[in-house]
């Protein structure tokens, strides 16, 4: 229950500054051009909250966090007086719409910025790029590459850690071939592979991009004893503790963790002897293992193995000052961007599928996770977000800020706006089109729950 609702909370809390980003650009240019805004509302459904101010705008945070709008003053759909009639929208010149309308998905990317900004002004601890072996049968196997080797680039862009990795390798989906920049042995010496990936095809809700390619990213040996017993489980039960290290499994030595797992996902709703070494005395326990929440046949106990510390040499913290930091936040977030467009014209071209699109509940789950690891995870994850919802607005679908510039840039070439009736049909069409998209994406979080 404390998850959930810290889940709920994240989520509100991350929607409710992304929502008030984006409307804060549509309201601040359209104060700026001069357009009455009636109202500001973050939030849809009945008011707890508003304040009116002397220029008549009421602020309104309202009971259901699932997004907001700014309302202007607009003759289309307002009785305005012959007085108002100059500060309505629908009146200013094309380019003011096109600004005000724009602002809303451009405030978005610089608020991504911002948030970077403060995530590498903290610092980011980051693991360093080294390959432990390349996976038998992948795609990598056609290459040289070496264990121990340090990943330098991966097409044409330097990379530092994993997710720098992990992104690009995204970016190749579709693709018929990658280049793999390594520096092998520990030297400096950089030998670039050209690898085919014609053939790569991977399923995102099942592996990451890194493994399904081949690369087993380098980490500490996993050692036999606890390094965390899950509340209530059946090894909190039998008393298990953290720091336990487990010697036998009925009678039988323990060699590795792998054979710990195997031992007890045999055993469902068995009762086994398992002696652990604790302050360095051995101690038997009788432990009940459970059943498995996903798989019925395989037993559970509810133990997280303690791993060896990191060697000091592979852990960084991508950390800058107050002016680097600038260029790294917009550098990642153009990036991000790209990467955003080019997954959608491959969402188009059937490069990646419908499948691996995401809805509230997995955007609900990622805030509350990065929330959990702390303020520079939370910043990193808005940053994404943000870019996504603003890049999103700018399809140009007629229910959307996109759709919207669309209709004004027709006008702006054509010297006439687009007719009602015409842009009529293409909001209704539009909004199909969305909900379609809304209701594909949702199913596929229900599906991954």
């Amino acid at each position: 229950m404390l998850d959930f609702l810290w889940t709920l909370g994240s989520f509100i809390v991350a929607l409710g500054i992304l929502v008030a980003v984006h409307e804060w650009g549509h309201f601040w240019v359209a104060r700026r051009c001069g357009v009455k805004v009636l109202k500001f509302s973050i939030g849809f459904g009945k008011s707890f909250w508003s304040k009116t101010d002397r220029q008549g705008t009421e602020y309104v945070i309202a009971a259901i966090p699932l997004g907001g709008f700014v309302r202007m003053l607009d003759s289309r759909v307002d009785d305005v007086s012959v007085a108002d009639m100059p500060y309505a929208f629908d009146q200013q010149n094309v380019y003011k719409r096109i600004a005000i309308i724009a602002a809303g998905p451009l405030v978005n990317f610089i608020f991504a910025v911002i948030a970077l900004y403060f995530m590498y002004l903290i610092g980011v601890e980051s693991i360093r790029p080294v390959i432990a072996e390349i996976k038998p049968g992948s795609v990598l196997e056609q290459t040289e590459i070496q264990p121990n080797s340090h990943i330098k680039a991966i097409g044409e862009r330097t990379v530092v850690d994993w997710e720098s990795i992990n992104l690009e390798l995204v970016s190749h989906i579709g693709k018929d071939e990658m280049s793999v920049t390594v520096s092998q042995g520990g030297t400096f010496l950089e030998t670039t592979y050209t690898v085919d990936i014609s053939g790569w095809n991977f399923d995102p809700e099942t592996e990451s991009a890194i493994r399904s390619i081949g690369f087993v990213p380098f980490s500490p040996e996993i050692t036999t004893s606890i390094g965390l017993v899950a509340e209530k489980s059946p090894a909190d039960v039998a008393g298990l503790q953290v720091n336990d290290k487990i010697v036998e499994l009925d009678g039988t030595p323990t060699e590795n963790w792998e054979q710990i797992v195997q031992y007890i996902a045999d055993r469902p709703n068995q009762v086994i002897g398992v002696m652990v070494e604790r302050d360095g005395i051995r101690t038997p326990i009788m432990a009940n293992i459970g059943v498995s929440e996903r798989d019925e046949t395989r037993g559970y106990l509810g133990v997280v193995p303690l791993r060896e510390a990191w060697p000091k040499e592979m852990v960084f913290s991508n950390q800058y000052g107050v002016f680097g930091a600038v260029g790294a936040a917009t550098e990642k977030t153009w990036r991000l961007i790209t990467l955003s467009v080019e997954m959608i014209g491959k969402l188009l071209t059937g490069d990646v599928s419908v499948k691996n699109l995401s809805g509230p509940i997995s955007i609900a789950q990622g805030a509350g996770a990065s929330a959990g690891y702390g303020l520079v995870y939370f910043l990193s994850f808005l940053a994404l977000i943000s870019v996504n919802l603003g890049i999103i607005n700018l399809l140009p679908l007629p229910v959307l800020d996109g759709g919207h510039l669309l209709y004004y840039l027709i006008e702006l070439f054509s010297g006439k706006p687009v007719p009602e009736s015409v842009q009529e049909i293409g909001f209704r069409i539009g909004g199909a089109l969305l909900l379609v998209l809304m209701s594909v994406a949702i199913m596929n979080d229900i599906m991954r729950l």
